[in-house]
């Protein structure tokens, strides 16, 4: 064995290996509770699959490898020799580029494969797709239409598997927005979140993630645009259990009122190009503005998962210092980070854990 490669596997045990270093910016006092996470082996289609210490887990290790890579400057070879597929049937710029990028910056290699390169369920079954794959490569990122896809995949894989956007769910935009938020107010527990705009996969995904970081929850949806039934009785579910607020109204203003932060999202979903007219219409009056700000709570902020529409916010709150939408858009990189070191290693970060 060479010794490049004995300094390499030293550098990779030295990573995993805990310990402790200054406080990062946002950080706090450490907890032993989450010392017993461990989701090595998981597959996240999911946020309703996550509990909240593994939420906060995720956020934690996240958090982490952003202060020791980009604050710190440190080499982090923690995927050296492994592998990720990256399927794409929807095009995006920030998941290409966060997981591409990220995965990379970890030592491990990238496969990105497009609709021309890989047709799920049509040359060839998802079932076998699934077991070829995991005989390639050691985790699969999927960005698809349909969620049901995932979970074939997920079914036959031995590897694990990462919803990158589905119909239904979009599970890792909501953890760079909740470590946007972190870093921003220093804690998470007791914000307020408006979301207005369409009942989408990304407001589904903060309706199941949102009560189990303490964060209350107020939603406006033009009449029949809100969430899924199922997806609005969970976070009913989870409301209760966590003890946060949830509301469900068609009137922004009042879902702005007494808010931290204020988010939206396209009205206009790919696949959805036909109902583009019928849409702007209906959505009128949901436009983000200084006057929706002008009830929310002094510090507000606002959040949008990109890419934006003027329909959606206007330049005043887009480009305003309240908005967090460039630094949210960098955080997409450090949390894909965070589940994709989560899920393939033991690794245990090194700065104490943020407050939640």
């Amino acid at each position: 064995m060479s010794s490049r490669l004995l300094s390499v596997k030293s550098l990779v045990l030295k990573c995993l290996k805990p310990s402790h270093h200054r406080l990062a910016r946002g950080f706090g006092t450490g907890t032993a509770s989450f010392d017993s996470v461990n989701l090595k082996g998981r597959s996240c289609l999911t946020l309703k699959d996550f509990s909240s210490d593994e939420i906060k887990r995720l956020l934690w290790v996240s958090g982490d490898l952003k202060h020791r890579i980009k604050h710190e400057k440190q080499y982090l070879p923690l995927l050296q020799g492994k592998s990720i597929a990256m399927i794409f049937e929807k095009r995006s710029t920030r998941t290409r580029m966060s997981t591409e990028t990220g995965f990379a910056l970890l030592g491990g290699h990238p496969c990105f494969l497009t609709s021309q390169d890989i047709h799920l369920g049509v040359n060839e079954s998802s079932t076998d797709t699934a077991r070829v794959l995991s005989g390639l490569c050691d985790i699969v990122l999927a960005r698809v239409y349909h969620h049901s896809t995932l979970e074939e995949l997920d079914k036959e894989a031995s590897i694990p598997i990462i919803n990158g956007l589905s119909d239904f769910y979009h599970p890792i935009q909501i953890l760079a927005d909740f470590l946007t938020l972190q870093e921003h107010y220093g804690s998470l527990s007791g914000l307020t979140v408006s979301w207005i705009g369409d009942g989408n996969n990304v407001l589904h995904s903060f309706m199941m993630t949102a009560a189990k970081l303490g964060v209350h929850l107020k939603i406006a949806t033009p009449k029949g645009y809100g969430p899924e039934k199922s997806v609005t009785e969970e976070a009913q579910r989870l409301s209760k259990q966590h003890g946060t607020q949830l509301v469900l109204t068609s009137d922004p203003m009042e879902a702005a009122h007494g808010s931290n932060v204020l988010v939206t999202d396209t009205w206009v979903s790919m696949g959805q190009e036909e109902e583009k007219k019928k849409r702007l219409k209906d959505f009128q009056g949901y436009q983000i503005t200084m006057q929706t700000g002008s009830v929310a709570k002094p510090d507000w902020t606002f959040l949008h998962c990109l890419p934006r529409k003027m329909e959606e916010v206007d330049d005043q709150v887009f480009y305003s210092p309240r908005s967090l939408v460039f630094p949210e858009a960098e955080n997409r990189k450090w949390t894909i980070m965070g589940l994709m070191v989560s899920l393939l290693t033991d690794y245990a970060p090194q700065s104490p854990m943020q407050k939640f």
